[in-house]
């Protein structure tokens, strides 16, 4: 039974292991309470405890009887040779000896490219992964870090293709290379455009699609150029960290200070800019890179492709016939697709099926026996949970969902979900406010498999990382889900879905409609939350209707039994 573990290090600190063809991971966010899991320091090393201690005892496992040890390297030393070596050892070092002793490295884009392939069931594929930042390039593409990389991708290699270089700029003492990236590029002008105390990239995200993005668009323009192979210069100091240097428009300094200070709509339409050069960025790449490998398929991952509209264009417009985003495209990825390279390439162990879920996290465990005030308990109610959760979210109640195996990824995919009636738009005005959310923000649709292309004009995915156009002839049925620019982020609910599919099925015999709003549990600011005693405590603060936890329902005392209403028709 071969035991395969992968870990990160750094943010989004995760763990996963990979046993006898099993995946078991989770975020160690989800334990600390702090989301990203950010160490204290930048640049601090983080180990992810309680995630790899709950992934050994779920598999069953001791330390000793994990055969690999493999993790993404992020050392920012542009030395070649040495530095892995050093890392290793600092790494190791923070294990049990056990594991210590397994560890070793991969490249921090090879462990996100196949977060992804080796899960997509495709054989020939081309993997792109875009970020802030990776591993140290070395002496292999000259000094900095992986910023853009293509690859060619088969069962037995992986051939790395594309590299984006970095551009060179005048300073003060001469010319000098800037490793400039897109991530850092799109977080830049997110912070110039969303205020303090929102997620700057995906607020940016949601405000573009109330924006013109004419308006900024040539001046956007002119900080990115697009050249031959490829190739992608981002102008300094825009492609880096730097969100002080004023941006000039249209007479006004625009600078992470002075956010807000600046018009919503002018706002708005600068988000609209910068999503739209960003998309053809992107795009410009990959079409590149499908001339390269001449592969059907694209594996997407890394930190920007959790940008769903991003995702959306890429599917339509970069010259592959299917798209695959990685499940977890973000850092904790990482610790997946290290487990993986261990498990495929150096054990030579077959391919895990291709998922259509991500739970593998740890279950909830028990609902803590004080029922808490305002609400009483509904147990034991078996396979009728499903039909009462679905009469209440007929009736346009707002109902925490607390299911199975934690999800593991930035989506809620029906684990840990807030679920509502997607008809109406006011039920997303509630749940932003509830949320503390800005208003703009819009919230995703789960809708059953085979009937996603009735609702939407793409299939969707199953990890709720792309958007799709809402069909204009349903549209006005799906308000709360449809976003100001007649797009949802959709995720698709397999047959076999254990979280949100027998729900749906009751909710769409009830209303004819096979879809739910779908939103992570949690508070604004925290993690998705892991425990039964979590989601009661937040579903309390956070005042919903009702909240499920295994086959019990805990009712708010305003609502009335949902097994005692009559069951309505469309």
């Amino acid at each position: 039974m071969p035991a395969v573990l992968g870990l990160n290090f750094h943010h989004d600190t995760a763990a996963a292991l990979v046993v006898d063809g099993r995946i078991y991971a989770a975020e160690e966010e989800r334990w600390s309470g702090v989301k990203h899991n950010h160490p204290t320091r930048k640049g601090t090393l983080t180990v992810p405890t309680r995630a790899l201690q709950w992934c050994l005892e779920a598999a069953g496992i001791e330390p000793e009887d994990v055969d690999a040890v493999w993790a993404a390297s992020m050392r920012p030393n542009p030395a070649a040779g040495w530095w892995l070596a050093e890392e290793r050892e600092e790494l190791a070092a923070l294990l049990p000896a056990p594991l210590g002793e397994h560890l070793r490295l991969l490249s921090h884009h090879t462990a996100h490219v196949l977060s992804g392939y080796l899960l997509s069931g495709h054989e020939h594929a081309a993997g792109l992964v875009i970020d802030a930042g990776g591993s140290s390039l070395g002496s292999d593409f000259g000094p900095g870090r992986e910023r853009i990389t293509g690859y060619d991708l088969w069962p037995d290699r992986i051939d790395r293709l594309h590299q984006g270089m970095p551009a060179v700029v005048p300073c003060p003492v001469g010319p000098r290379r800037v490793h400039s990236s897109l991530g850092h590029f799109y977080r830049n002008l997110a912070r110039r455009v969303i205020p303090p105390g929102d997620e700057p990239e995906g607020s940016m995200m949601a405000l573009s699609a109330f924006g013109d993005p004419q308006r900024y668009g040539a001046h956007v323009r002119q900080l990115v150029r697009l050249g031959d192979e490829g190739e992608i210069r981002i102008d300094h100091p825009w492609g880096s960290a730097d969100s002080s240097t004023p941006l000039l428009l249209d007479g006004r300094a625009w600078t992470a200070d002075n956010v807000a200070e600046q018009p919503e709509h002018k706002r708005a339409d600068l988000a609209a800019a910068v999503q739209a050069v960003f998309a053809e960025s992107v795009i410009h790449t990959a079409r590149h890179l499908q001339q390269l490998t001449r592969a059907s398929t694209l594996v997407f991952s890394g930190g920007c492709a959790l940008n769903s509209h991003l995702n959306g264009r890429l599917a339509a417009d970069s010259g592959f016939d299917t798209l695959f985003v990685a499940p977890a495209p973000h850092d904790a990825g990482t610790a997946v697709g290290a487990a993986f390279y261990g498990w495929h390439y150096q054990l030579g162990q077959e391919r895990v099926p291709v998922p259509t879920d991500a739970a593998w996290g740890p279950d909830p465990g028990v609902l803590p026996t004080a029922v808490p005030f305002g609400y009483h308990a509904l147990p034991h109610l078996g396979l009728g949970l499903a039909a009462a959760v679905a009469a209440l979210l007929a009736e346009h109640r707002i109902v925490g969902w607390v299911q199975g195996q934690l999800e593991f990824g930035p989506r809620a995919l029906g684990h840990r979900s807030i679920l509502a009636h997607p008809g109406h738009a006011a039920t997303r005005d509630r749940l932003n406010t509830i949320k503390k959310r800005a208003a703009y923000r819009p919230f995703a649709p789960a809708v059953l498999a085979e009937h996603a292309t009735e609702w939407f004009v793409s299939a969707g995915d199953p990890f709720m990382n792309r958007v799709a156009t809402v069909r204009r002839c349903r549209a006005d049925r799906v308000a709360a889900v449809t976003h100001h620019d007649g797009t949802a982020r959709v995720q698709s609910v397999a047959t076999d879905h254990q979280g949100l599919r027998a729900l749906l099925e009751q909710f769409r015999d009830l209303t004819g409609l096979p879809l739910l709003l779908n939103t992570s549990f949690n508070r604004k600011g925290t993690p998705i939350l892991r425990t039964a005693e979590q989601a009661v405590a937040a579903a309390v603060e956070l005042r919903l209707d009702a909240l499920a936890v295994g086959d019990t329902l805990l009712l708010a005392n305003h609502v009335p039994d949902p097994r005692a209403s009559s069951l309505r028709t469309r």
